[in-house]
């Protein structure tokens, strides 16, 4: 890591500290004298809350910091591992943008590599412009292939029983990927116990304040936590748009199920419980297109709330039963946590908190509150930038973050919970992208 990107590593374990010597020395002392009972039950509620969050900030801050030293320490010691990988890239009405795509994937840095692209019944001219490209590149082959159209989830096992090589790479067709991907990912192979690897995404439309901000959330916040289960080896999603898959473990495993909204994470589940560990790799790089408003950014949450849980509900026998792998055990415990408690607590606590200390007459401790969580999320967007060696700009925007994305979007993911629990029907709800890649 650089010198001045260690400096805000530093930066953030201070503001860490303080936070936390806020939280204990604070808060037990104001609320002495507080007269109102509504008020004392809320700052004891909001007292135990911020616990908890700098618990779970804590825990996912070091563990990332290990897996970031793991990661560097291998790197450094480790031979070169290159084995052949087929790349899968499904696509579905990409015409405009399907040979961009495929010459990007002919810039890799490795040795020998395939690119097999499974056009999922386009109704345009995305398979005539794909074939044009077929060939040999030197280090590059590129099939095409055509099918009928079944989703995404189809389309990817078809990639992957044609595929000739033992480990393939999946990808959305509209993502690009950086050209050390491969490079990076294949190492962490060795380990014949390793199933899979969570690449890293980044967002590249950095266009508005919308998506300067999921910006930041896929670095804070899924990042951070994805960081952390690599350490221990149990990602619990490995993203859409970059997974680098043992093949056999696929085949196993019994490919994608089309049964719910989050295919990646069920899949993820699917190779966790068969007992293999998934790791991360920051430098694997997928660079994807984020929603550009805030009605497209609550109906992509929305969908992927349902997914979730919709996977989780598939493997809820693992939820009870730590003995076949606690780390398994414990990721998948920290994925219901986040998907569902973790909104939760931050929505109502909110609500609670701020309506207890307004009708005790008390309006300073709302802005208590609202500090502290926003120098927590300052702690964790400083951490997490420099750990990626992000653009620090983006830090700054850890108050807006706090002040109003998270909570806006945890409201989205309360009414996914809501109507999945009520089984309300909803469609595929797909993400219409506007060409910035």
């Amino acid at each position: 890591m650089r010198a001045r990107y260690l400096y805000f590593v530093i930066a953030a374990a201070i503001v860490l500290l303080t936070v936390a010597g806020a939280v204990v020395f604070m808060l037990p002392r104001t609320h002495v004298d507080v007269q109102s009972p509504q008020l004392r039950i809320a700052i004891v509620v909001v007292t135990a809350f911020l616990m908890i969050t700098m618990l779970r900030y804590l825990v996912l801050l070091w563990l990332g910091y290990l897996q970031h030293v793991e990661s560097k320490t291998r790197v450094d010691s480790e031979e070169r591992f290159e084995p052949l990988v087929t790349i899968l890239v499904p696509a579905y009405n990409e015409e405009a943008v399907i040979q961009g795509a495929i010459r990007s994937l002919l810039e890799l840095d490795y040795p020998a590599y395939d690119v097999l692209v499974i056009d999922d019944g386009s109704t345009d001219q995305t398979y005539a412009k794909a074939a044009e490209l077929e060939g040999y590149y030197g280090r590059a082959t590129v099939r095409v292939v055509s099918k009928s159209n079944g989703g995404k989830a189809s389309a990817l096992n078809t990639g992957i029983g044609l595929a000739r090589t033992p480990f393939v790479l999946c990808m959305d067709g509209d993502s690009r990927l950086a050209v050390g991907t491969l490079k990076h990912a294949m190492p962490h192979f060795r380990n014949p116990h390793v199933g899979a690897v969570a690449g890293n995404v980044k967002v590249v439309n950095r266009r508005n304040m919308w998506t300067r901000l999921q910006a930041l959330e896929y670095i804070e916040g899924l990042n951070m936590a994805r960081r952390a289960q690599g350490f221990v080896h149990a990602v619990n999603i490995v993203p859409g748009p970059i997974g680098i898959f043992r093949r056999d473990a696929l085949s196993r495993a019994g490919g994608y199920d089309s049964d719910t909204y989050a295919e990646d994470a069920d899949l993820t589940l699917k190779l966790l419980t068969d007992g293999w560990h998934i790791v991360y790799e920051d430098q694997a790089i997928a660079y994807t297109e984020a929603p550009e408003t805030l009605f497209d950014l609550l109906k992509q949450r929305y969908r992927w709330t349902r997914g979730i849980m919709q996977a989780l509900r598939k493997h809820s026998s693992a939820l009870f039963n730590p003995r076949k792998r606690f780390a398994t055990w414990v990721s998948l415990q920290s994925m219901l946590f986040e998907a569902i408690a973790w909104p939760v607590m931050n929505v109502f606590g909110n609500l609670f908190f701020s309506l207890a200390a307004l009708a005790a007459g008390a309006p300073v401790y709302v802005l208590y509150w609202w500090l502290l969580l926003t120098w927590l999320d300052v702690a964790a967007a400083l951490h997490t930038v420099a750990m990626e060696e992000e653009d620090l700009r983006l830090v700054p925007l850890a108050i807006l973050y706090r002040f109003f994305f998270v909570v806006t979007v945890d409201v989205a993911k309360l009414f996914a919970t809501a109507e999945e629990f009520l089984n309300v029907k909803m469609g595929w709800g797909k993400l219409e992208r506007a060409g910035r890649i």
